[in-house]
């Protein structure tokens, strides 16, 4: 007789929770499941909502707190032969399991899936319990525990290095502290004699990209049997086999694909999904199946010594194409995860790949993400660069952790490695740092790695032992990179190899942004600089929203929204280093530090792009900006706020992200005529002009170069520098430099001359870059007579026009429903620049904003 299908029935329904260290709490049902317990406590008006005003300080009592979930489900018939278990996809975190009044598990690992038997406690009605004690004084008990241990972190408290739990629960410098706990992920109770367990594929593409080797494994579980693999592509089947269960449950097959469709990061070709299916069968039943999308390609990390500079090149190549990897780095998209939905995953993928960035980098102090962020990615042809979970700070390894540890990994590495998306794994998020910081041992040449236990650093153990052996036995085709940042064991900011944090713009030494070209590395997986939110999104935290009296840049309650150390002195230093500007009006403040972000990231990519010389020149391969997005409504360095509401860097970037873009750039050049004199100086001020051209075709192009009297208007040179000029593939390329026009030398007349750069094929203008002196404070900038923002007649595009040089045309709409393609554009006189808008009609209304406006 053949087993039974196998039963899964989600346990969802009925639940209630309560706090348990309270003695006269009434359960109450939850509002939704998976859950957490703010979530429900929110629900239920019990708690503030901790992201308006300061109400964070008034919740902190939860995460001290113990908490008990609980719900009944009716029982299932096992056959005989058969089991049931119970799966938990996620508990956070220090949970205690009762079923029918028998503990059947507890966990100390949110981020670990857990599976218990459960037959022989199943009743008709059953009653399951989960208690959740405190994750925060779990963790201090634990560092009293190992007193022997040097904590030590950036960020939070040394108590989240003792718990395997979103580290960010503890608060970062961009989110609140909001330490939760509760059934985050899915509960599934199964039944069945025969289950698979598993099913993972590894694929070799040949170097001509004309066939694929793909070998996939199904793991069954229980008595053998057969398993038939199946792949199709559109819903047509491309390739099948059937095969027998070997003694430990393992089955395999192979296909051999000719000219397989392969998948590619967006622009550079289509990302065909394959279905890999696995189906248990006994005689001719299907007692299982499991299916996952799956994409082909070629994806290689590329470090060999370059051509004409020292160290090492850091590219990713992904179907035999370099990748210039300009991007930004993820954070958990809410304090509450189990609120975020598939269709909000999307929404935030959609807007990394509608800002033209390459790959998002899911960062160390978050979570594991939700399979929605991956299949986004997958879809959307976003390169996912994936950080383990462990951040900032001087981990413990004792033996149970290490197990731990190990389990996480390689559960989470399973969850996770069918996704074609995935093209790196990275063991911590500036741990080796801190390492440096605290003056931690680390002897790279020492390969012992039992010695590294001994050390004051024995989180090395988990970096380059357990993960890196979990990757090499999981994912051995996907590159394992012990840390970011990380490069051949040398210090962290060596920028010659591997990859860097490069925050000596705002943190650190504070240099000026325009400098960022001599703060290059191989690849920047992270640099940044704040700006405040949307006014719309300051006014949803304001308790009393536009009435509120704290609705200004320095008051208490929109510093509160700040998390960040230092953060007054470092936006008043870049604002005053760079712009004129004032407090007030709120609008105009927020403007002025969305303007300083946008100039600050647009410069970084600039000259970091000019960096992607070509094959053996990858000098700068890579721009990930601190950050994409936040968890919470706040001041910090994202570039898009808490609900989706793009600041004005994203669309600088963007720019700087697209196929073709121009570069300029001013280099003063002093000659004095003798080597002693401080008098007796020539000086002239050059601009060195470039093109990026990233799409895989080389371009034949004219570069035009204008420019005007920024206080006139006045036109005073138009000139095509370069006609018939080749922009080859994928690099950036150097057309020419010259002096800034002016009517006379000496006179400082440079500092009021605006240089526009026009790269044009077959009379079409396919980029334009407005060049500016700096810093913009001394620019004696005028107000527009007739600045125009009109829009079109079907209500498709804004024009936007002027008499004078205008920097910074911001263009605002109080509907969130109305979109714009671009915005934040510099206008010159004779132009008028056209920018989609969706969601507007003819009533909208549509106002303007620059700097110089107050």
């Amino acid at each position: 007789m053949s087993p039974a299908a196998v039963v899964v029935i989600p346990v969802d329904k009925n639940w209630e929770f309560k706090q348990l260290d309270k003695e006269d709490a009434e359960f109450l049902p939850v509002s939704q499941f998976p859950t957490n317990v703010h979530l429900d406590l929110l629900h239920h008006k019990i708690i503030p909502d901790p992201f308006i005003g300061k109400n964070e300080l008034d919740v902190q009592w939860v995460g001290e707190a113990q908490w008990v979930y609980k719900t009944t489900f009716k029982g299932q018939s096992v056959p005989e032969g058969a089991k049931a278990v119970l799966a938990f996809d996620g508990l956070d975190t220090f949970a205690t399991v009762v079923l029918n009044g028998t503990t059947i598990l507890e966990t100390d690992n949110m981020f670990t899936p857990e599976r218990v038997e459960v037959t022989k406690l199943l009743k008709e009605e059953n009653e399951l319990v989960i208690s959740f004690d405190s994750a925060y004084l779990r963790g201090w008990k634990l560092v009293e525990k190992y007193p022997e241990h040097k904590w030590g972190v950036w960020n939070g408290d040394n108590s989240r290095l003792a718990v395997r739990k979103a580290q960010y629960h503890w608060g970062w410098d961009w989110g609140p502290a909001l330490l939760t706990c509760g059934p985050w992920r899915p509960i599934n109770l199964e039944i069945y004699e025969t289950r698979l367990a598993d099913l993972s594929f590894d694929s070799t593409i040949s170097e001509d990209l004309k066939s694929a080797d793909i070998k996939a494994t199904a793991e069954v579980e229980g008595s053998g049997g057969k398993v038939k693999f199946q792949l199709s592509l559109d819903g047509e089947q491309v390739a099948s086999q059937t095969a027998d269960a070997d003694s430990s449950g393992s089955v395999t097959a192979s296909f051999h694909l000719d000219n397989p469709s392969l998948w590619y990061p967006f622009r550079y070709g289509e990302q065909p999904l394959y279905t890999l299916t696995a189906t248990l069968l006994s005689a001719d039943d299907e007692i299982a199946n499991i299916s996952k999308r799956i994409g082909l390609r070629r994806a290689e990390l590329v470090q060999k010594p370059l051509l004409d500079q020292p160290g090492t090149s850091f590219f990713f190549r992904v179907n035999n194409i370099p990748i210039y990897c300009g991007g930004s780095d993820w954070i958990p998209a809410d304090n509450f995860i189990p609120r975020i939905t598939a269709q909000k995953y999307y929404e935030w993928i959609s807007l990394i790949r509608d800002g033209n960035q390459f790959m998002v980098r899911v960062w160390g102090g978050g979570i594991y993400e939700e399979q929605a962020f991956y299949d986004a990615c997958d879809e959307l042809g976003v390169l996912v660069w994936q950080d383990f979970m462990f951040g900032c700070g001087n981990y413990p390894a004792w033996p149970e952790l290490r197990k731990s540890i190990d389990r996480e990994a390689r559960e989470n590495v399973k969850l996770l490695r069918h996704h074609p998306s995935i093209v790196i794994w990275a063991g911590n998020n500036e741990d080796y740092q801190y390492q440096e910081s605290a003056g931690l041992t680390y002897d790279f040449e020492n390969k012992d790695a039992e010695s590294w236990l001994q050390t004051d650093f024995p989180a090395r153990y988990i970096y380059e032992k357990i993960l890196s052996d979990a990757c090499a036995e999981l994912v051995p085709s996907t590159f394992y990179h012990p840390g970011s940042p990380w490069g051949a064991g040398r210090d962290t900011h060596d920028a010659t190899v591997g990859d860097i944090h490069q925050w000596n713009v705002w943190h650190g030494t504070q240099e000026k942004w325009q400098d960022f070209d001599k703060l290059s590395g191989r690849f920047v997986s992270e640099f940044g600089m704040q700006a405040f939110p949307d006014v719309k999104t300051i006014d949803a935290y304001l308790p009393l929203g536009k009435d509120d009296p704290d609705r200004y840049p320095q008051s208490s309650t929109v510093d509160f929204h700040n998390k960040a150390d230092g953060h007054e002195r470092r936006i008043a230093l870049y604002l005053v280093e760079n712009m004129r500007y004032a407090p007030d009006p709120l609008e105009q403040f927020v403007y002025s530090t969305q303007l300083m972000q946008a100039e600050c990231l647009a410069s970084a990519y600039r000259l970091w792009k000019r960096q992607w010389k070509g094959p053996g020149r990858e000098y700068n391969a890579g721009a990930l900006v601190w950050q994409i997005n936040d968890c919470w409504p706040v001041t910090s360095w994202s570039i898009v706020d808490f609900y989706l509401r793009p600041k004005h860097a994203f669309y600088t970037v963007k720019r700087e992200m697209a196929p073709v873009s121009a570069g300029i750039t001013r280099k003063v050049h002093k000659h004095p005529k003798d080597k002693y004199t401080r008098v007796y100086i020539d000086t002239e001020t050059k601009i060195e002009v470039w093109g990026s051209n990233l799409t895989l075709e080389d371009l034949t192009v004219d570069v035009v170069l204008k420019a005007w009297d920024v206080t006139t208007g006045e036109l005073t040179l138009e000139k095509k520098i370069a006609e018939g000029f080749v922009l080859p593939e994928n690099r950036s390329t150097e057309v020419g430099a010259l002096e800034v026009p002016v009517k006379e030398k000496g006179k400082g007349e440079e500092n009021k001359i605006v240089v526009a750069a026009y790269i044009v094929q077959d009379g079409k203008q396919i980029a334009r870059y407005v060049n500016w002196p700096e810093p913009l404070k001394y620019v004696h900038l005028q107000k527009p007579k007739e600045l125009k923002a009109v829009l079109n007649a079907d209500a498709t595009a804004v024009e936007i026009s002027a008499e004078v040089p205008v920097k910074g045309v911001a263009l605002e709409c109080e509907d969130d429903a109305v979109r714009f393609d671009d915005n934040l554009v510099d206008i010159v006189p004779g132009e008028v620049v056209s920018i989609a808008v969706k969601g507007a009609t003819k009533e909208t209304k549509i106002s303007t904003r620059y700097l110089g406006m107050v």
